[in-house]
């Protein structure tokens, strides 16, 4: 099944860098102002506490992002997270960018954690943590 969501060449640019380079950790990702055509927004290495506060609290965002963490065996992993963020506040933007997030996620099937969260605290990094597994 082709998506109506067209990933941009620069958002599959911006996906190939984070996976490549080990300096970037995280892309957000936005609508571009042509309709359906997700762009990246930003790149960064941010910590779990600074992803959060990078949301935008009025307007939906699609993240891929690199989780670190320890197992409860005290081994070091790492595990990639899609989100869907669609605060309360972009109720209106909810259709388009759950379109994009089921782009994404045909596009990246090695990403095994999926989630949606409306609130910063469903974004809580235990949370996120037990997730991963």
């Amino acid at each position: 099944m082709r998506s109506p969501v067209r990933l941009s060449e620069g958002l599959l640019a911006a996906l190939r860098h984070l996976r490549e380079r080990r300096e970037i950790n995280t892309v957000t990702l936005r609508y571009a102002d042509a309709p359906a055509v997700l762009v990246p927004e930003a790149e960064g290495n941010l910590t779990h506490e600074e992803l959060v506060q990078a949301l935008p609290a009025d307007e939906a965002r699609l993240v891929v992002h690199e989780l670190a963490f320890a197992s409860p065996e005290g081994t070091r992993r790492h595990t990639w997270l899609l989100i869907l963020w669609m605060p309360s506040a972009a109720g209106a933007q909810e259709q388009s960018y759950t379109a994009g997030f089921t782009a994404l996620k045909e596009h990246l099937p090695d990403v095994r954690v999926h989630l949606t969260a409306r609130r910063a605290d469903q974004l809580a990094y235990r949370r996120l943590v037990a997730l991963a597994g």
